[in-house]
């Protein structure tokens, strides 16, 4: 349990940079601060995916309380455009607390002490909100105010004249935004709500002004509701597209926890370590920090239905505005899946996007509107291949590999004879990518036409990549009795080819690209020796021992930070050490300097390979797992700035962060049993 008291609470200028974060399993999800004041545009109590995972809507913002217990208490915090702060109930709180992934405040209101809930149904548009009052010398009367919008997450609302259709129904209210809206619901288990039809104008997001977009939303005050609470009673609220949630509280809450409390024994059991065991051995996870890591983990994998696979699953890359990608998916899965005891799911994310498959690619994204991914990227489909691999060697499922030998087979074919954006397999056994316009390499930044790190050419960790999934392929044609000598004769080639990216001291990034050799430092070149038929001390490693450990030298000399690699070295003349500005400013930077959380894990892998001291490698992971109490509390960040202090930025929870935390964890855990 994540607890934090005054120190932090009470200081607006903290408490208004940690943020909660709970999820549904479709791509809805809630989210705030732990002062309770709106800093983004993403911040609401019900954003719901409306077309699961997409389709995510903003419908219901927040509700603003106050109580009366002798003299009034406003538990709400709200900052306004022309600068001011009111109410102030951040001042009331007296701590904030997760229990498992949900968050809960404890008010102090003179002498009494009133406790806040929030959580998600499982796999339904459902927020719970619930106000337990647990001291007071008499009764209180506790006043709430929804306020509501409907509109897409990524927008801002300027709502004056904007009339929305409202009513009452059976232990609540109803709200249609308009005509082709879907409706939703407030309802209570007490009390009786009043209709309103208020905007709230000018609420200030303080953290979209640093990114350079409006920074100004309204939200309509719909409804109003007031109860009166004894000492030891509670009042349970639901925000919901569903018109009749259940509204026991103890029956709801137990849904949630029994869910997590799921998870966590499926993490257990397949790990070494005990749920009684206060301490993992050595540095890196405690229990605590293992737990909140399966919990987070599990808050990225949702539902993606396929006619022929209804219980389809896909991956969110990020919160509060990634939708699910092919990389961030396949990066991902070994982490959020195997490492966290979950091998069903990583089976069913594998058929999942196998019915995706088309000319030897994987889709990139998903668009949030409309049905037909894009396929723009070249690492997606090879790091598929590294997904397989793991599953298989976590449970020897033979049966999948069977089934999805065929297309397997037919993406090696694709590259060797061409596929879309001139990726092909050239004559030196690398892979070429790239055309102009076209950003294929998960440093995608675009804005506009501006492609900011273009790479076109041969990508290094596109060409180790390429060489483990060709000896993946000898892994599984010996396995099903398949032909496996042109998979050999290709990994041979590509192994001869790979010394071409050794440049004295470290590797070249990209060769071949329109400008000739790049010979930027920067993070790609570690899975040459992270990967695992890539790199150690086997024959057939892409490097040489002395040049893995160079690479991995000089990576912890120039990229390595508190929280990841740097995208480029410092000593670029283009490096770009801290992240924000408007769109321009921050995709100039965003593979220019910042710091990428995912990185550390195949940086601890190839410390690991090159020093085989797993007590120093795993030693690396503590200070990024320590950020689980700082920005999203519970979860880790995308991005850090590349300079000290290394502010998070980017995407508050990040999957590929999460999962290679736990992924890497989880190896060096073996590693030392």
């Amino acid at each position: 349990m994540l607890t934090f008291g005054r120190e932090l609470c009470g200081d607006l200028a903290t408490a208004e940079t940690r943020e909660w974060l709970v999820t549904n399993g479709i791509g809805g999800y809630a989210s705030g601060t732990v002062a309770g004041v709106l800093s983004r545009r993403y911040h609401g109590l019900l954003v719901a995916a409306l077309q699961p995972p997409l389709g995510r809507t903003l419908l219901v913002t927040k509700f603003d309380e106050s109580v009366y217990a002798g003299k009034r208490y406003d538990l709400a915090t709200n900052r306004w455009t022309d600068g001011s702060v009111d109410p102030e109930g951040y001042r009331l709180i007296e701590s904030f607390r997760l229990e498992g992934t949900t968050p809960v405040w404890t008010f102090a209101l003179g002498n009494a002490l009133l406790e806040k809930r929030i959580w998600m149904q499982p796999r339904e548009n459902i927020t719970y909100v619930r106000y337990h009052l647990q001291r007071s010398s008499a009764p209180v009367e506790l006043s709430l105010r929804a306020l509501v919008n409907y509109r897409d997450y990524h927008s801002n609302t300027q709502g004056q004249g904007w009339q929305m259709a409202t009513g009452q129904v059976p232990h609540g209210v109803y709200v249609h935004g308009f005509e082709q809206a879907v409706p939703y619901y407030l309802l209570s288990n007490r009390g009786e709500f009043q209709l309103h039809h208020d905007w709230y104008q000018g609420f200030d997001l303080a953290l979209e002004r640093y990114r350079g977009l409006s920074d100004r939303d309204d939200h309509l005050c719909v409804a109003s509701l007031l109860v009166e609470l004894a000492p030891g009673d509670s009042v349970l609220l639901a925000a919901s597209t569903m018109p009749e949630p259940c509204l026991d509280g103890e029956a709801a809450l137990a849904v949630r926890v029994a869910y997590e409390q799921e998870l966590l024994d499926q993490a257990f059991h397949s790990s070494k370590v005990s749920q009684e065991q206060c301490e993992f051995p050595g540095p890196g996870l405690t229990r605590e920090q293992f737990q909140q890591l399966v919990l987070a983990a599990d808050q990225f994998i949702v539902d993606r239905s396929l006619v022929d696979e209804p219980e389809g699953k896909t991956v969110i890359a990020g919160y509060p505005w990634f939708g699910d990608w092919g990389r961030d998916t396949m990066i991902s899965l070994p982490g959020l899946t195997l490492a966290a005891g979950r091998p069903p799911i990583a089976r069913t994310l594998i058929r999942t996007f196998a019915r995706y498959l088309d000319q030897g690619m994987l889709p990139n994204l998903f668009p949030d509107a409309g049905e037909t991914p894009e396929y723009n990227t070249v690492d997606a489909i090879l790091w598929y291949f590294e997904a397989i691999r793991a599953y298989y060697a976590a449970t020897g499922d033979e049966q999948l590999l069977r089934e999805i030998w065929p297309e397997l087979a037919a993406v090696i074919d694709w590259h060797q004879r061409g596929t879309r954006y001139n990726i092909h397999l050239d004559s030196d056994g690398l892979i070429y990518a790239g055309e102009a316009g076209v950003q294929l390499t998960w440093m995608d930044a675009k804005v506009g036409d501006w492609v900011v790190t273009p790479r076109i050419g041969k990508p290094i960790e596109i060409s180790a990549l390429w060489y483990n999934a060709l000896r993946c392929m000898e892994q599984f044609a010996e396995i099903l009795g398949q032909p496996v000598q042109d998979y050999k004769t290709l990994a041979q080639h590509t192994l001869t080819g790979f010394q071409r990216f050794w440049q004295g001291a470290y590797c070249y990034d990209v060769l071949d690209g329109p400008e000739g050799d790049d010979g930027a430092l920067r993070p790609n070149q570690i899975f040459a020796v992270s990967l695992p038929f890539a790199g150690g001390e086997a024959i057939g490693s892409l490097l040489t021992m002395a040049q893995q450990r160079a690479v991995v030298e000089v990576c912890g000399r120039e990229l390595l930070t508190s929280h990841g690699l740097r995208s480029l070295a410092p000593s670029h003349p283009q490096y770009i050490g801290t992240y924000g500005g408007d769109p321009l400013q921050r995709d100039g930077a965003y593979h220019q300097g910042t710091t990428w959380g995912w990185l550390l894990g195949p940086y601890v892998e190839a410390h690991y390979r090159v020093y085989r001291d797993a007590t120093q490698a795993r030693s690396l992971l503590r200070p990024l797992v320590q950020h689980l109490h700082s920005g999203c509390i519970g979860s880790l960040s995308e991005i850090f700035d590349g300079d000290a202090p290394m502010a998070p930025r980017g995407c508050f929870a990040q999957a590929w962060t999460v999962a290679e935390v736990l992924r890497v964890w989880r190896l060096l855990e073996s590693s030392m049993t």
